[in-house]
């Protein structure tokens, strides 16, 4: 059900950039200032990647902004490292893809379910210019013949 997520972020060039595989959710750990600064729409995730490392997989250049009421000593770090939440046979299996496909683990979009925050993260091969001149004209040819098929039936 997508009704129930509230969307707060997401990476607009991923999809332009990568050719996306496969999709994952994810758990975050967060502090409670990353949680309040995340509702009010504080992050930015444009050079955002996850890495696994020791087992776990972990967040990178994620930025959340500091929550505008929190006291300096009880905010956060800005970019620091944040761990994701998934099941162990998921991380092994991203491990194995990752080294041997050359393959990267890019996020598409933070959002609340059920008051939890969640990550859409994205197994994905990156593209060349090329792939983007053919992905944008495959995009346009289709768009073309969908306006055509409509304005015939109208």
């Amino acid at each position: 059900m997508e009704s129930d997520r509230l969307v707060v972020a997401s990476n607009r060039r991923a999809r332009r950039n990568y050719e996306v595989l496969d999709t994952f959710e994810c758990g975050m750990v967060l502090r409670g200032t990353e949680v309040k600064s995340l509702r009010a729409g504080g992050a930015q995730m444009g050079d955002a990647y996850a890495r696994v490392r020791d087992d776990e997989m972990w967040l990178m250049g994620l930025h959340i902004a500091p929550w505008v009421h929190a006291s300096p000593a009880m905010g956060h770090e800005v970019e620091r490292p944040r761990k994701l939440l998934m099941h162990r046979a998921e991380i092994n299996r991203l491990r194995a893809r990752t080294e041997q496909d050359r393959l990267q683990l890019i996020p598409l979009e933070i959002y609340f379910r059920d008051g939890r925050a969640k990550l859409k993260l994205a197994l994905a091969r990156g593209r060349r210019l090329y792939d983007k001149r053919q992905a944008i004209r495959k995009r346009e040819t289709n768009l073309e013949a969908r306006r055509a098929l409509r304005d015939r039936s109208a």
